[in-house]
């Protein structure tokens, strides 16, 4: 079973959403509440599903960052807000999903994020490509990437393996491991996760 503890402040939504795991058998919500209060210390999680936005007119974006190097936090949000998502996953969450999504994806979020992968639901990662690929504002930015470096980094953010990336690209596989081997080298990152924070970096200063 994974282990799930859910933040919201709507106790409808909260209430609804541990009907909803706890009848697939795959998932046990041990631990639900108002606010973050209701973790006491508790790391035995696999999963945090956390409002954005508990109570104030400020996403909780501090708290993301604090509670991401515990807990593999997926942020549900009834925002779907560009500077929200960017901002969110900047902080540490693992995954973004809305509160309009379709119920049966959050089970592929949550198997996905307790794996410790990344998630985005296919509206999300339309957004953030949408982002990726906007024209670039600085003539001379600091690095320059190649058009098709570009889109498989977009690609990269969204989540996708580098198997994904190659059919959706029409592609080699050996051909997206140029692509991401040139991006870390100019970018010089290491890691998955380095790319995309190096990805949303590039969003918010507009590459």
């Amino acid at each position: 079973m994974i282990k799930i503890a859910v933040v919201d402040d709507h106790d409808l939504i909260r209430h609804g959403l541990e009907h909803l795991l706890h009848s697939t058998g795959e998932f046990e919500v041990v631990l639900s509440g108002r606010d973050l209060g209701v973790l006491d210390g508790r790391t035995d999680l696999d999963v945090l599903i956390l409002d954005l936005y508990l109570g104030v007119d400020e996403p909780c974006l501090t708290a993301i960052a604090e509670l991401s190097p515990l807990y593999n936090v997926l942020v549900m949000s009834a925002s779907a807000k560009p500077d929200d998502l960017v901002h969110a996953i900047r902080a540490g969450a693992r995954g973004y999903v809305t509160k309009s999504d379709p119920a049966e994806l959050m089970s592929t979020a949550l198997r996905t994020v307790a794996a410790r992968g990344f998630y985005l639901s296919a509206g999300l990662a339309d957004i953030l490509h949408a982002q990726l690929a906007a024209p670039v504002p600085d003539p001379e930015p600091a690095v320059r990437l190649a058009p098709r470096e570009e889109e498989t980094l977009a690609y990269i953010a969204q989540g996708f393996t580098y198997d994904q990336i190659a059919r959706r690209m029409g592609i080699k596989k050996s051909t997206v491991d140029t692509h991401i081997e040139r991006i870390r080298r100019k970018l010089q990152v290491d890691n998955k996760a380095q790319l995309i924070a190096a990805a949303l970096r590039r969003i918010e200063r507009g590459r």
